[in-house]
């Protein structure tokens, strides 16, 4: 199994932290995002879309890091990603998919230069971007944390895919120094989870290109 990816990327930190958990072993693959690697040729082929992360294994190519981790969650069941009921396995989906797809795309890097670059937006104004959508949705995340969660967990009592896709938001909003006094049980969630091995491992400054 190989896992093209950069250290700072969110997505590909959820996929890391997927697979450590997960105990597979994989080759890690570094692409340099802001000398744009991941733009040749050569990797277009793996992934057309030019995005990372990429999951090679066994011949099979896979971009997008959530269909990535149910992919992993299909081949190796144990420990489980997704609750077993249908209620919480929907509901630890929805917080996934609210982090990696309503939060994360607005503060990708490639917006974050658009706005910088194109729009020729200084940069105390992409920081203001950047903290309000992370407000914006952490605000919500913190409510459903407090109602379906268990003050360690997003939704219920053990790790799932919302956790995956929390902590390297919450690394993303420490590194803008986004204030996250107002969202007390994200904070405490992320705090546990970080500690434990799978979330160290996978932590940017643990990954061969860590600058």
């Amino acid at each position: 199994m190989r896992l093209y990816g950069y250290h700072r990327s969110t997505a590909s930190f959820r996929a890391r932290i997927a697979i450590n958990l997960k105990g597979i072993p994989y080759e890690s693959v570094s692409l340099g995002i802001r000398e744009g690697e991941h733009r040749l040729p050569s990797f277009r082929a793996l992934n057309p879309q030019g995005l990372i992360p990429a999951l090679e294994d066994e011949g099979t190519i896979l971009s997008q890091s959530l269909a990535i981790i149910e992919y992993l969650e299909e081949r190796y069941p144990e420990p489980p990603l997704l609750p077993r009921e249908p209620e919480p396995r929907a509901r630890a989906r929805s917080l996934a998919l609210a982090i990696a797809c309503d939060i994360h795309p607005l503060n990708n890097l490639r917006v974050l230069q658009y706005l910088k670059s194109a729009l020729a937006q200084p940069q105390e104004q992409v920081d203001a971007w950047y903290r309000h959508w992370i407000a914006t949705g952490f605000a919500a995340l913190e409510r459903e944390a407090l109602r379906h969660g268990d003050r360690r967990h997003l939704v219920g009592s053990q790790v799932s895919i919302a956790d995956v896709c929390l902590v390297p938001q919450v690394y993303n909003a420490k590194r803008f120094n986004v204030d996250l006094r107002p969202y007390p049980t994200l904070a405490a969630i992320n705090e546990g989870l970080i500690a434990q091995p799978a979330f160290q491992a996978a932590r940017p400054e643990a990954q061969p290109d860590a600058e």
